[in-house]
């Protein structure tokens, strides 16, 4: 059984830069491959970025390429999500869910395909 808890969201202008965690309790966390995805309102919920469990390779969808860096602590079994030069279509509630059974990258974008989710935190970008 995992736990997760995100925090590090926030009101951030434009261009500003906020650094998500995903805190997990468990003791097996690092053997999780870990995906952040995000729900802005009236919108589903999309993928964002993937981690395997060894730190790479890592997973981005396109429109956060080159903005956002995913990476991992598993000494302190906590996941981070680093995101520059935001943007107000980046405005959403960020989630994040660790699955111990994704062999496949194919599997890694698809929401239901994680057992575990965090309850969220806010993300709200100005313009």
């Amino acid at each position: 059984q995992v736990q997760l808890v995100e925090s590090g969201g926030g009101l951030v202008q434009a261009g500003g830069s906020l650094r998500l965690s995903c805190a997990a309790s468990g003791r097996t966390f690092s053997s999780y491959a870990v995906g952040w995805f995000r729900q802005a309102p009236g919108k589903e919920r999309e993928f964002v970025a993937a981690i395997r469990w060894s730190g790479i390779p890592t997973y981005y969808t396109d429109s956060v390429k080159g903005r956002f860096t995913v990476s991992r602590d598993n000494a302190k079994n906590t996941v981070y999500l680093q995101m520059n030069s935001l943007k107000p279509e980046d405005t959403a509630v960020y989630y994040c869910a660790a699955d111990k059974g994704l062999h496949s990258d194919l599997s890694l974008p698809i929401a239901h395909e994680y057992d575990y989710w965090g309850q969220g935190t806010q993300v709200t970008v100005s313009s």
